[in-house]
């Protein structure tokens, strides 16, 4: 099956280089899509020329497993929302769609433009748990600011036929049932709408395509042949 993969804020491509290789051992056809303002060294770009990313890569193939990480959760729910005919799920891996109107990672402090990796402090715990100091190291020096465009940017969906679109939610530093509860209380309003989103748990921290790739690979081929 195609997959694509739709890496979270401040991370390249390149942060799926195992469960890629994982995937294709298990005859599937990842591909990493490659983001605006983050892969290509401009300091530059706004939401639309992600999604415009994103949605060129469902074009390309046929009928994919959309998967997002963290606040791409949104980016892969809008590729969703703009190709609902072609798109086969959407998976979100520790994270969740924005509702229409609110900015789509407006977290932490702009510097010069952009929205820089904030440090380790707001994601000790859980999210952290399972990155050594080495793994630490790694990813703080590769994280690419976020320009202000992308982080800022206001989201807006088009097309009800999303909410047909399977959904699995991948849960990491929380548990299925935190998550079915946030749905519950009406907390993730697009995936109250959402009529068929499915649970599942991997042991990991907020980035297990870093510290648990061989596990999050056995998950999406799971998923992609249930689809």
């Amino acid at each position: 099956m195609d997959i694509l993969l739709i890496a979270g804020l401040w991370l390249e491509a390149s942060a799926w280089t195992d469960v890629v290789a994982e995937l294709e051992q298990r005859g599937h056809r990842p591909q990493a899509v490659a983001l605006p303002g983050v892969d290509d060294g401009r300091t530059t770009a706004a939401l639309q020329d992600q999604l415009a990313a994103v949605v060129a890569a469902v074009d390309a193939v046929d009928r994919p497993l959309v998967v997002g990480h963290s606040a791409a959760s949104t980016l892969a729910w809008l590729a969703a929302d703009r190709r609902a005919d072609s798109v086969a799920a959407v998976v979100m891996i520790g994270g969740f769609p924005s509702s229409p109107g609110a900015t789509y990672a407006d977290f932490f402090p702009l510097v010069d433009g952009a929205m820089p990796f904030p440090g380790w402090e707001p994601f000790e715990g859980a999210d952290s748990a399972d990155l050594d100091e080495p793994a630490r190291e790694r990813l703080e020096k590769g994280a690419v600011p976020v320009p202000a465009g992308v982080s800022t940017a206001v989201v807006e969906f088009t097309d009800d036929r999303r909410f047909g679109i399977p959904v699995v939610l991948v849960c990491p530093e929380y548990s299925p049932d935190q998550a079915q509860a946030w749905i519950d209380a009406g907390d993730l309003p697009e995936l109250s709408a959402t009529s068929t989103v499915t649970l599942v748990d991997i042991d990991s921290g907020h980035w297990p395509m870093l510290t648990r790739p061989g596990e999050l690979a056995r998950i999406l081929d799971a998923i992609a042949q249930e689809v």
